[in-house]
């Protein structure tokens, strides 16, 4: 009996995938420069697809050397992955627009994520030749707080504090009496950037310095900003973004604060079940 039921389980699985290779599957994900690529190698570490190795965190779709399910990638901005999804038989989206997504009133159904030590650290940048300034490391201080720490356990999972040694908002080694009354103007994007820069906000004022939030809703104006001297720190990408973006743009930004990784996952579009795509959670 054991061995019949087996054998059903195996058919419906086998007759599931066959209809789904018949109508062709089709994957949204993002299509801006490392978070195509980092969505590619999830797929690939989940046995769906094979990447060719030179192309690296920037590969895209023409770089897969072996697509056995023959599954078509529909490549959208990041930011309009899951407006999508429902027109999708899968969706890869970013965590931070997952969760955007969530609180707007969308419903999303996670099917698994990113391994939890992602190399995707979301850092706060700044021009290399203000790294070592106490402003930065005033600015460092406060978003690497018990209090930022404490804030990510809210979101269960979606994004992760990478902090090992909490601060207490503060660096013994910075003169804050000479900050007084500056300002740190730093660009970012929504949830849950601009909220960590909240939290700093109020630390920061306890030493009466002033946190100039803008938040911006692409992945250039950030890096512009602060390249052209508009703001002094941004906050919204991950740090294989701000190598690549150096490196095709010259510029020289460095990290001063590593605070979170908001693991990329694989959503339910019109199909919910890993099958289809041959993966056994």
């Amino acid at each position: 009996m054991k061995k019949l039921i087996s054998l059903l389980v195996a058919l419906v699985l086998t007759l599931s995938l066959t209809a789904a290779l018949a109508d062709g599957i089709t994957i949204a994900l993002p299509n801006d420069a490392t978070n195509e690529g980092r969505a590619l190698l999830l797929l690939q570490a989940y046995g769906v697809i094979t990447v060719n190795p030179e192309a690296g965190i920037t590969a895209t779709v023409a770089d897969i050397t072996d697509n056995p399910l023959n599954i078509s990638f529909n490549e959208v901005e990041a930011a309009m992955v899951p407006n999508v999804a429902a027109d999708a038989d899968f969706a890869i989206i970013n965590g931070n627009y997952a969760l955007a997504a969530a609180q707007a009133g969308q419903s999303l159904t996670a099917l698994l994520y990113e391994n939890a030590a992602s190399p995707y650290v979301n850092v706060v940048s700044v021009k290399e030749e203000n790294k070592d300034s106490d402003l930065a490391k005033a600015l460092a201080a406060a978003v690497l707080s018990q209090q930022v720490a404490d804030y990510f356990k809210t979101y269960e999972g979606q994004a992760i504090s990478v902090v090992e040694n909490p601060t207490d908002g503060f660096d013994a080694t910075v003169n804050y009496d000479a900050l007084a009354g500056q300002t740190i103007k730093v660009a970012c994007t929504l949830d849950p950037h601009s909220f960590v820069l909240e939290i700093a906000k109020k630390i920061l004022a306890e030493k009466n310095i002033t946190l100039e939030i803008t938040v911006v809703d692409d992945y250039i104006t950030p890096n512009t900003m602060v390249d052209t001297g508009d703001v002094f720190a941004n906050f919204f990408a991950h740090q294989p973004y701000q190598d690549d973006f150096n490196a095709q743009n010259g510029t020289h930004l460095v990290t001063i604060a590593g605070v979170h990784v908001e693991p990329m996952g694989l959503y339910a579009g019109k199909q919910s079940d890993l099958a289809v795509l041959a993966i056994s959670k």
